[in-house]
């Protein structure tokens, strides 16, 4: 399973946007990361310079959003949607896109039930909890 460092992480975003600034083909996940940075415009100077950015640290208790961390969950959940796993992801999804009417808000709020699910994985040192992650977009689509 491919587990990349948060350096390996960092570059492949910094990579993608230089490729598309000079106007290279992208290859395999290199096209949904540049659609998530695509939609996040307050990430593009960061991605500009990586020297800057390569070793920040983000830290949440000090409010601050890891760019890095949101685009890699953008890019999950958009390898999600294409597998439909957990299976009924992708038809909640796509009510979810239908109700709010746009991909990136759609997106967020799956996002925000995958951040959860994340914590408790770590918190709890337990396994991804499937039905937990489909029951909290049940919620965001106010089926339960």
């Amino acid at each position: 399973m491919f587990n990349p460092s948060r350096d390996q992480v960092r570059r492949f975003f910094f990579d993608v946007w230089a490729k598309y600034r000079a106007g290279l083909p992208l290859e395999g996940a290199e096209q949904p990361a540049l659609e998530a940075v695509l939609m996040h415009p307050e990430y593009h100077a960061l991605l500009d310079q990586p020297d800057s950015h390569t070793e920040r640290d983000y830290l949440p208790e000090s409010g601050e959003t890891n760019p890095f961390l949101h685009l890699s969950l953008h890019l999950a959940i958009t390898e999600q949607l294409s597998v439909d796993q957990p299976p009924g992801i992708r038809q909640r999804y796509e009510r979810l896109l239908k109700r709010v009417g746009n991909v990136m808000d759609a997106q967020h709020d799956v996002m925000d039930c995958l951040a959860e699910m994340i914590w408790q994985v770590q918190h709890n040192q337990a396994a991804f909890d499937s039905a937990a992650y489909l029951h909290c977009l049940d919620r965001k689509l106010g089926d339960t």
